[in-house]
């Protein structure tokens, strides 16, 4: 329970710092929610608040498409290239890049979203396991110190894969 509250937490620190407009943004935050469950009352829950992206995942789109080709790989990559090179000038890596945490909206910008693994500490000699496992570049897997920056690309890569070939990776 205490690491994920740490985990918010430190969503929440790495968000409040990028302002993109390809990134999600974050609304609101706290430490006094309340959740009622099966007549149980929870109060004092870390929450986010992130704005409503009126569109689908980019998992989503790729499954109802299949291959979009080189055109559109081109169109979505522009997109993740601007976003990413925005966040490593503010030294942040995200570490979980996959079509699930990509939101599109209905003009076809993508937003980058869940920043649960992100980091902005030792960005280019990282070393604790992070991300999913079929996006994943191989020196995490190998669990061998790492640059995020790079695997990040890595997982873009993969991403790309998918958008103009079709083919999922898992």
């Amino acid at each position: 329970m205490e690491s994920s509250i740490n985990s918010v937490k430190k969503e929440i620190k790495i968000l409040k710092g990028l302002d993109h407009e390809g990134i999600i943004k974050l609304l609101e935050f706290g430490d006094s929610g309340i959740i009622t469950s099966d007549s149980k009352l929870f109060v004092n829950q870390v929450f986010i608040v992130l704005e409503y992206i009126e569109g689908s995942l980019l998992f989503d789109l790729c499954k109802d498409n299949g291959a979009m080709g080189e055109d559109v790989g081109r169109f979505f990559l522009r997109q993740m290239i601007e976003t990413m090179e925005y966040m490593n000038k503010k030294g942040v890596v995200h570490r979980d890049i996959k079509l699930e945490n990509i939101l599109v909206d209905k003009e076809m910008n993508l937003k980058f979203a869940d920043f649960g693994f992100a980091t902005n500490k030792c960005i280019d000699s990282l070393q604790s396991y992070r991300g999913t496992m079929s996006y994943m570049a191989p020196e995490i897997r190998r669990h061998d110190e790492y640059d995020g920056r790079q695997t990040d690309i890595f997982s873009m890569g993969v991403v790309l894969f998918t958008l103009v070939v079709g083919l999922f990776p898992f």
